[in-house]
C-alpha cells in the first residue's frame, strides 16, 4: 500500500445510529458471515441444493471460535488498545511531518478500536472498563488529529451507550455515564462535530452517532440535558439547523435532539432565546408556510421544529422574542395557507398567548386580523387525518384555548371585536360553542360512569384507592376531553358576562332545549378553577382562581 492509499484510508466498519421506527443494524454482523448466508438463502425462499448445504455446513464448522468476554479477556483487550494508542502517539510526535511513518500505527489503532465493539455486548463489565481508565483514553481519541480515528471511537461509544444495552445492567450503565460526564464527553463531541465534513459519508455518520450518544444518555438521565446545553451542544444545534440543504437526515436528528433538550429544561429554553434560536426556528419553519414536506421524514423534521418552538415559548421572555421575530405573522399566514403546517401553527399560537405574559401577543393577534383565520377552524375543524397525524379534537382544543387567552388578556375595543364575533350571524358561533359543550360533556359523563364502576369493583375486592389510582382516573378523564370541556365552558362564561344580553339568552335557550343546565356548567368551572394557574407561582394561581370564580358568580 503506497502513501496515497494510506492517507486516504477510510474505516470499513462504521456504526450507525438507528432511526426511530426503523430497522437496527446488527452490531455483530462482522462475526456472522455464515449466519448471513443462511439468512439470505431463507429470505430468498429458494430450496438449497445438496452442494449448497454442504458448503454452508462447512462454513459454520470452520468459523473461528470467539473468545468469551470476561474480566481477564477484557483486561487483555484494553491493554492491547492502550499500547496501540501509546504507539500511535509516539510515532506522531516522532514524525509529525511524515504521514508514511505514523500511518501504520494509525491503521493498527483503528483495527484495535473495531475489536473493542464486542464490549458493547457486556454492559455488566462497564465498571471494570471505568476502573481501568479506558474511558479516559477513549475520550482523548475524540480529539485525535485523524478524523477517522475520532469517528471510529464515537461509533464505539454510541454502541456502548445504546439504551437497550444499558438497560441490561443498571450498575454498568451508571458507571459508564458518570465516567463519560466526568470526562466532559459532550464538550468533546461538540468540538469534534465542528470539524467533521458531512459531505464525506463516514464523517456524516460520525455526526449522526455523536447525536446518538447524547440521546442515549438523556434517556437514562434527564439531568444530562442541562449539561448538554452548558457544554455547547445547543449552540451547535442552532448553527446546524441554519446550514443547507433545507433538509437531510442529520438535520432531522438535530431537530430531534434539540426537542429533547428543550422538553423539560428551563435553562435550555432560556439559552435558546439568548443564542437567537427563536429566529432560527422561525426561519427554518418559514419554508413550510406555502409548501408541504416532501417525505414522512421531512414531516417529522417540521413537527420537531414546531415542538421546539412550543417548548421554548414556555419560558416567558421567549414570547417577546417570538413577537419581535414576526413569529405571530408567520403562524397566522400558515393558518391562512391551509398547508400541513396549519395544525402545529395553531398550537404555537396557543402557547404564545397563554398567561399574562402572552397579553401583547393577544393584542397583536387581533391587530394582525388573526380572528379571520381562527374562527373558520373553530366553526369547522378539519377531520382527523391518519396520514398527517392531525386530529379534529386538537384543532378544537387549541382554538378554544386561544379564545380563552384572548378573553383573559384583552380589554376595550379589542375585546369588543372578539365578543361581536359571537353575536354576528344570529349567534351561530354560540351555537357551535353549545354543540362542543354537549359533545365533550357527554364524553366526560360516560368516562365518569366507568370510573365509578371501577372504583366500586376495587372497594368490593377490598383494595384501597390511593393517590396513584386517583391520578390514573383523572388522566382517563382528561383523555375523554375534560380539559377541552373546561375551555368550552370558560369561553361560554366569558361571552355570557361580556355585557351583551342576547348571548346569554341564546345560551340558556339552547341549554333548556337540549336538557342541559347552568348547574352542570358551574360544576365544571369550579373544578377548573381549583386546578388552573401557573404551577410555579402560587400568587398567579390564586389570582386566576378568583377571576374564574367571579365569572361563575356572574353567570
Amino acid at each position: 500500500m503506497d502513501v496515497g492509499e494510506l492517507i486516504s484510508f477510510q474505516p470499513d466498519n462504521k456504526g450507525t445510529k438507528r432511526k426511530k421506527g426503523g430497522d437496527e443494524n446488527d452490531v455483530n454482523s462482522r462475526k456472522r458471515k455464515a449466519g448471513s448466508v443462511i439468512e439470505e438463502k431463507f429470505n430468498s425462499k429458494a430450496e438449497l441444493t445438496e452442494e449448497e448445504r454442504e458448503k454452508i455446513l462447512e462454513m459454520v464448522e470452520n468459523e473461528p471460535e470467539v473468545e468469551t468476554l470476561d474480566v481477564g479477556s477484557l483486561r487483555r483487550m484494553l491493554l492491547s488498545f492502550e499500547k496501540r494508542v501509546t504507539k500511535n502517539q509516539e510515532m506522531r510526535i516522532k514524525y509529525p511531518d511524515n504521514p508514511e511513518k505514523f500511518m501504520e500505527s494509525e491503521l493498527d489503532l483503528h483495527e484495535e478500536i473495531q475489536k473493542l465493539h464486542v464490549i458493547a455486548t457486556a454492559p455488566e463489565l462497564y465498571q471494570h472498563i471505568v476502573d481501568l481508565n479506558a474511558i479516559t483514553t477513549m475520550l482523548g481519541l475524540i480529539s485525535h488529529d485523524n478524523a477517522d480515528i475520532a469517528v471510529a471511537i464515537v461509533n464505539l461509544l454510541q454502541e456502548m451507550t445504546d439504551i437497550d444495552t444499558l438497560n441490561e445492567s443498571e450498575d454498568g450503565a451508571t458507571a459508564l455515564i458518570d465516567a463519560l460526564m466526568e470526562g466532559q464527553v459532550i464538550a468533546l463531541l461538540v468540538q469534534n462535530l465542528d470539524r467533521l465534513d458531512e459531505t464525506v459519508k463516514e464523517e456524516s455518520e460520525g455526526v449522526h452517532n455523536s447525536l446518538g450518544i447524547v440521546e442515549n444518555m438523556t434517556e437514562l438521565q434527564d439531568t444530562i440535558s442541562v449539561a448538554a446545553g452548558e457544554q455547547g451542544l445547543m449552540g451547535w444545534l442552532i448553527k446546524r439547523l441554519k446550514q443547507k440543504p433545507a433538509f437531510n437526515a442529520n438535520k432531522l436528528y438535530s431537530s430531534e435532539i434539540m426537542s429533547i433538550l428543550l422538553q423539560n429544561t428551563e435553562a435550555n429554553r432560556q439559552l435558546l432565546g439568548e443564542l437567537n434560536g427563536i429566529d432560527t426556528l422561525l426561519q427554518c419553519l418559514s419554508l413550510y408556510k406555502r409548501y408541504d414536506p416532501a417525505t414522512s421524514d421531512e414531516t417529522e423534521y417540521m413537527e420537531n421544529l414546531f415542538n421546539c418552538l412550543c417548548s421554548a415559548l414556555m419560558f416567558h421572555p421567549n414570547k417577546d422574542l417570538f413577537l419581535k421575530g414576526e413569529g405571530l405573522q408567520l403562524m397566522i399566514l400558515m393558518l391562512r395557507e391551509k398547508k400541513m403546517s396549519r395544525r402545529s401553527a395553531l398550537k404555537v399560537l396557543d402557547y404564545s398567548m397563554q398567561g399574562n405574559e402572552g397579553a401583547e401577543n393577544c393584542q397583536k393577534f387581533i391587530e394582525f386580523l388573526g380572528l379571520r383565520c381562527l374562527f373558520p377552524l373553530y366553526m369547522k375543524a378539519p377531520k382527523t387525518n391518519k396520514k398527517t397525524g392531525s386530529k379534529e379534537e386538537e384543532y378544537e382544543e387549541h382554538s378554544l384555548s386561544i379564545m380563552a387567552s384572548l378573553f383573559k388578556n384583552l380589554a376595550g375595543s379589542l375585546r369588543n371585536r372578539l365578543v361581536q364575533k359571537f353575536v354576528e350571524g344570529d349567534h351561530i358561533k354560540v351555537d357551535r360553542l353549545m354543540e362542543l359543550h354537549f359533545k365533550y360533556y357527554r364524553r366526560v359523563q360516560d368516562c365518569d360512569e366507568k370510573i365509578d364502576k371501577e372504583k366500586q369493583e376495587l372497594i368490593d375486592e377490598g383494595e384501597e384507592i390511593d393517590d396513584d389510582t386517583e391520578d390514573g382516573f383523572y388522566l382517563k378523564r382528561l383523555d375523554a376531553g375534560l380539559f377541552t370541556l373546561q375551555l368550552v365552558d370558560c369561553v361560554m362564561l366569558e361571552v355570557c358576562c361580556a355585557g351583551v344580553p342576547s348571548i346569554k339568552q341564546h345560551v340558556l335557550a339552547l341549554l333548556n332545549q337540549h336538557g342541559g343546565s347552568m348547574k352542570d356548567i358551574k360544576s365544571v368551572m369550579r373544578e377548573y378553577a381549583a386546578s388552573v394557574g401557573d404551577a410555579k407561582s402560587k400568587e398567579s394561581r390564586e389570582v386566576e382562581k378568583k377571576r374564574l370564580l367571579s365569572l361563575i358568580d356572574r353567570f
